[in-house]
C-alpha cells in the first residue's frame, strides 16, 4: 500500500522487521505492533523522536545524508538497503 510517502513507508517497514533484541534493547514483550518503536529508532540514530516521526509521516522530506546514515545504522541496514533508503528519501 503506497501512501505517497516513500521514505515513511520504507522506514515503517524496516522498523517493523527489527526486534528490540536485534539491536541490543530490552524486549518487555508488551508491544501493540511488531518491531521497534519510533522513539527507539530515534534514540539509536541520535535524532529527536519528533524529527523521526516527521520523517515517517512525510512532514520532513529532506533529511541530510548524515541523518540517513544514522538511521541506516540504527536499523542495521546493509549496502543495498542503504541505497534503497537513500532512493526513498
Amino acid at each position: 500500500m503506497e501512501s505517497g510517502n516513500e521514505l515513511g513507508d520504507y522506514l515503517r517497514a524496516r522498523r517493523a522487521s527489527i526486534t528490540p533484541r536485534d539491536v541490543g534493547l530490552r524486549d518487555d514483550g508488551e508491544r501493540r505492533v511488531p518491531g521497534l518503536r519510533r522513539d527507539e529508532v530515534a534514540l539509536l540514530a541520535g535524532v529527536s523522536t519528533d524529527y523521526y516521526i516527521r520523517l515517517e509521516q512525510g512532514r520532513e522530506r529532506h533529511p541530510s545524508e548524515q541523518v540517513l546514515r544514522a538511521i541506516a545504522g540504527a536499523l542495521g541496514l546493509d549496502g543495498a538497503e542503504i541505497d534503497e533508503l537513500t532512493a526513498a528519501a
